[in-house]
C-alpha cells in the first residue's frame, strides 16, 4: 500500500525545495507558517488522513484527490493534460505503408486487450537485479506461490510487481464532459473500433459474436475501404469540440445528445479505441511533434482513453487522455504493440485483403447539428487554431555522449539531464524556478505519481558556478559540485519512488480540508506557495524500444513542457512553450549546459 509520509518528514521535504526559490526574508514567513502549520491544523488533518487511510485499506489515499483533480479541471484537455508518445518506425522499410502499418497495430492492440482481459498478459515487475528475477526459473516458482504471498516472494530477489489497475481503462473508456466535474465511462461489452479520417468518423465491429477477432485480412479490407472513401470532409467537424473548456463541451454534449446523436456518440464512446488516419506524410521530427501531440482537431477525439494515430507514410504515435492512468500503463501497451507488430505481423506488403462486402460491414457516423451546435463548433475551431498558432515545438539532440560516459563517472544520467535544465534556465533568465519531475509510484496499490523536485540548493549553487563564477571553480570543484547533485537528486527520486514525497501527501490534507468545509489554512495561501506550485519546468522522461520520442504542452503559460530521453550515447530533449518563454533558447541554452557538464566530467577545462 502507498504509504502516508510522517507530516514532519513531509515539511522537510517541503522547506527543502522552497529554498532555493526564496530569498532569506520569504524563506523565513514561510518557514514559520510551515512549523505553524506542522503543529496545528496540519496535524489534525494528518491524523484524519490516516485513520482514513486506515480504513480504505483497497486503495490508496491520493485516489479519490487525484482522479478529481483531473475531472474536476475545466481546462481543454488538449495541450493542458494530454501528452503523445510516438513510436519507432517498423525496422522493415516496406512494413511502414500507412494501410500495412494501422492493420498490423490494430491487430496488435486487439490481441494485447483480449490477453489482458483473459488474464494472461505477463504482470507488470520493475527488476532492480534482472539476472536473478527476470527468468525464467524465477517465473516458474512464482506462479506456484499464492497470490497473498508472491509479492513477498518477488521482493526477495528485488523484483517489485507493478500495480495494474489502470489498464482495463485502455480500452472501451472515454471521459464524457460534465458541468463541475466529468466523468469515466467504460463499455467492455463494446465490439467495435473507431476510426477517423479526413474528419468523418467510421466504426466497424473487430471482435465477432464469439468474442474472436476478426481475421486480420478483413480488418485490412476495411481499412482499405476507409482510406479509398472520397466523402468531402465534414463542414462541420465534431472532432473540435473534445478541445473546448470542459463545461462548454459539457452543454454542447447536452445539445448533441437532445438532437438526436445518442446513438453516434455511443459509438464513440464506447469503441475499443480511436484509430485516427491522417492523409498526409510527416516532413521531420518537429511536424512530428506536432502531428502526435495535437494533430488537426478534426482527425482527432481527444477524450478516447488514447488515440492511435497513423499518417500517410506509416508513422505513428499515441495521444492519451490523462485522467484515468499514467505514463506506465500506456508504455506497456505500446512496447507491447510494438514488439508483436513488427517481430509478428499480422499481414505482409504482400498480403491480400479480404473479400467482404465492407460498405456493409463500415457504419460512416452521421451527426446531425442545429445552428446552435454548428456555431459551437465554429467557435471551439477559432479557439484550437489561436492555441496551436501560439504553441512553439523545438528539440535537439545532443550527440557527445550520454548514459554510458555518465556511468562510467559515476553520476546518474538524469540528474545531469536535470541539472542542464537548471543551468539552462539560469543563463537565459537569471532566477531558479519550480520545476517538477513526474515519477511513477505504480510498486503501490493504486499509486499514480510523486513529483521529483529537481530545482535544490545544490543545483542552484552547481548552476550559479558554472554560468557566473566560471574563473573562480578548478575543474575538480566543478566536478564534485555535480557529484553533490547527483547524489541529492538520486536521494529525491528514490524517495518519489517509494512514495515519500511532499507534493501528493500536502495535496491530500489540501483537498481533506477543502472536502470537509474548513477554510483553507494559511499554509496553503502562502505566496510562496502558489509560486512552488506555478510549475515553470515541467518535465517528464522515458526510453522505450518502443518510443522515438514523446511530449507534452507547458502546465502554465509561462512554462517549458521537457520530454527528454536519456539514451546510451546521445541525450534527447523536446521541449514546447508558449509566447511568454522562449523554447528555442532554453534548448540553445541547455545544449550549452550538456556540453559543459560533460567536458568538466571529462576533466577539460572550459570557457565561459
Amino acid at each position: 500500500r502507498l504509504p502516508v509520509p510522517k507530516l514532519e518528514d513531509t515539511i522537510m521535504r517541503y522547506l527543502n525545495a522552497q529554498k532555493p526559490l526564496l530569498n532569506d526574508d520569504q524563506f523565513r514567513k514561510t518557514e514559520e507558517l510551515a512549523r505553524a502549520f506542522e503543529k496545528g491544523i496540519g496535524r489534525e488533518l494528518h491524523e484524519q488522513l490516516v485513520a482514513q487511510d486506515n480504513q480504505n485499506k483497497h486503495t490508496s489515499y491520493i485516489t479519490g484527490p487525484w482522479f478529481d483533480m483531473y475531472l474536476k479541471a475545466r481546462e481543454p484537455v488538449l495541450l493542458n493534460f494530454n501528452p503523445f508518445m510516438s513510436f519507432n518506425p517498423d525496422p522493415k522499410p516496406e512494413y511502414n505503408d500507412q494501410l500495412i502499418r494501422a492493420t498490423n497495430m490494430t491487430v496488435s492492440a486487439i490481441r494485447f486487450m483480449k490477453t489482458f482481459r483473459a488474464g494472461y498478459l505477463e504482470p507488470e515487475v520493475f527488476h532492480l537485479n534482472p539476472e536473478k528475477s527476470d527468468t525464467e526459473i524465477f517465473k516458474k516458482i512464482i506462479r506456484f506461490v499464492p497470490s497473498s504471498i508472491s509479492w513477498f516472494g518477488a521482493y526477495m530477489v528485488n523484483a517489485y510487481p507493478l500495480d495494474m489497475s489502470q489498464y482495463f481503462r485502455l480500452f472501451n473508456s472515454t471521459r464524457l464532459p460534465k458541468l463541475n466535474k466529468d466523468e469515466l465511462y467504460t463499455d467492455e461489452k463494446a465490439k467495435h473500433l473507431l476510426v477517423l479520417r479526413n474528419g468523418n468518423f467510421y466504426v466497424f465491429d473487430v471482435i465477432d459474436r464469439d468474442g474472436n477477432m476478426l481475421k486480420p485480412s478483413e480488418i485490412q479490407a476495411h481499412l482499405k475501404y476507409i482510406l479509398s472513401d472520397n466523402s468531402p470532409a465534414p463542414a462541420f467537424p465534431l472532432g473540435y469540440l473534445p478541445s473546448e473548456n470542459r463545461d462548454t463541451w459539457a452543454l454542447l454534449r447536452k445539445n448533441l445528445l437532445e438532437n438526436g446523436n445518442e446513438e453516434a456518440l455511443q459509438k464513440v464512446d464506447s469503441a475499443i479505441f480511436c484509430l485516427s488516419l491522417d492523409d498526409f506524410p510527416v516532413k521531420d521530427l518537429v511536424h512530428l511533434s506536432h502531428t502526435m501531440l495535437h494533430g488537426d482537431a478534426a482527425n482527432r477525439w481527444y477524450d478516447k482513453s488514447f488515440n492511435l494515430i497513423i499518417t500517410k507514410d506509416g508513422t505513428a504515435g499515441i495521444n492519451f487522455e490523462h485522467s484515468w492512468g499514467d505514463g506506465v500503463a500506456v508504455l506497456r501497451f505500446q512496447n507491447e504493440v510494438f514488439k508483436d507488430s513488427t517481430k509478428t505481423p499480422a499481414i505482409s506488403p504482400q498480403s491480400q485483403p479480404a473479400s467482404v462486402d465492407s460498405s456493409r460491414a463500415v457504419q460512416k457516423l452521421d451527426f446531425k447539428l442545429n445552428d446552435a451546435l454548428k456555431a459551437g463548433i465554429t467557435e471551439a475551431k477559432r479557439k484550437f487554431d489561436a492555441t496551436i498558432e501560439s504553441l512553439s515545438l523545438n528539440m535537439i539532440q545532443f550527440q557527445e555522449g550520454g548514459k554510458e560516459l555518465l556511468k562510467q563517472k559515476k553520476v546518474s544520467p538524469d540528474a545531469v539531464a536535470q541539472l542542464a535544465f537548471q543551468m539552462a534556465f539560469l543563463r537565459q533568465y537569471g532566477q531558479t524556478v519550480a520545476t517538477y519531475e513526474s515519477c511513477s509510484t505504480a510498486a503501490f496499490k493504486h499509486g499514480r505519481t510523486e513529483t521529483i523536485r529537481p530545482a535544490s540548493v545544490h543545483t542552484k549553487k552547481c548552476s550559479e558556478a558554472f554560468v557566473k563564477e566560471l574563473s573562480k571553480h578548478s575543474t575538480e570543484e566543478l566536478q564534485s559540485l555535480i557529484v553533490e547533485c547527483s547524489k541529492y537528486h538520486g536521494r529525491l527520486t528514490k524517495e518519489a519512488a517509494m512514495g515519500q514525497g511532499f507534493d501528493r501527501h500536502l495535496f491530500s490534507l489540501r483537498y481533506l480540508a477543502l472536502s470537509k468545509g474548513l477554510a483553507l489554512p494559511d499554509f496553503y495561501q502562502d505566496p510562496a506557495y502558489a509560486r512552488l506550485n506555478h510549475i515553470i519546468i515541467s518535465t517528464s522522461t522515458l526510453v522505450s524500444p518502443a518510443v522515438q520520442l514523446g511530449g507534452f504542452g507547458p502546465v502554465v503559460s509561462d512554462g517549458f513542457g521537457v520530454g527528454y530521453q536519456v539514451q546510451d550515447d546521445w541525450i534527447g530533449c523536446n521541449v514546447s512553450s508558449y509566447p511568454a518563454r522562449n523554447g528555442k533558447e532554453f534548448l540553445e541554452c541547455i545544449y550549452k549546459s550538456l556540453e559543459d557538464i560533460f567536458n568538466v566530467l571529462k576533466g577539460k577545462k572550459i570557457g565561459s
